[in-house]
């Protein structure tokens, strides 16, 4: 990912987006959820090296995704359960 801002600002940005809101419209707002602080922490460079990390949570009906560059997908939690249940 190459961004200028924060992990946890670009979180917000795509479940936003999904939203069909503007970031500041969320509720709750996702330092409600998660420490942003720490999330942005994992996935800051150290001695100019990132700490490889992926991180998972879920935000609402949404499924959050991090990997070790950066890079954040945002999937509708509901279509994921309902991909996952099988019909016996």
């Amino acid at each position: 990912m190459q961004s200028t801002h924060s992990v946890s600002l670009t979180v917000v940005e795509e479940i936003a987006k999904q939203e069909g809101v503007s970031p500041e419209e969320l509720r709750p707002p996702l330092h409600y959820v998660i420490d942003t602080d720490a999330l942005d922490s994992l996935f800051q460079s150290v001695d100019g090296e990132r700490v490889p990390s992926t991180v998972k949570f879920t935000y609402n009906d949404y499924m959050v995704s991090i990997d070790e560059t950066g890079d954040v997908n945002v999937v509708d939690h509901t279509s994921v359960t309902e991909a996952d249940k099988t019909v016996v």
